[in-house]
């Protein structure tokens, strides 16, 4: 099992949620659209451009799923070819291993928790 954590551009966000569920046995995704930080470029994008305490962040949406390892690469190919615009700051895909699940009402563990 893998978590995938991506940061993605707002506007992109529709696009890569629709083909995130046309992958069958998608266990599920969570949204965070109220993320900011900058990469390298500093957060200079004037595009969504957010100050606080003196510093310059950018808005961006995180999107968080866990996977069977069977669906790692579906899910990094939809994000990456619908987040995709070619410019600075369309953000980035992470890949972790998950040791452990256990779903809080049923007590069930490992895939079948998903």
């Amino acid at each position: 099992m893998k978590e995938i954590k991506a940061i993605i551009q707002p506007f992109k966000r529709p696009n890569v949620i629709e083909a995130l569920r046309q992958i069958e046995g998608l266990p599920g995704i969570t949204v965070d659209e109220h993320v900011h930080g900058f990469g390298k470029s500093g957060g200079e994008s004037e595009h969504g451009k957010i100050a606080a305490d003196l510093i310059d962040y950018v808005q961006m949406v995180k999107l968080e799923l866990v996977v069977p390892d069977r669906l790692v690469e579906s899910v990094i190919r939809a994000i990456q070819e619908n987040a995709h615009t070619g410019n600075p700051g369309d953000g980035k895909i992470f890949v972790y291993d998950v040791q452990e699940i256990v779903k809080i009402r049923t007590n069930e563990r490992g895939e079948r928790a998903i």
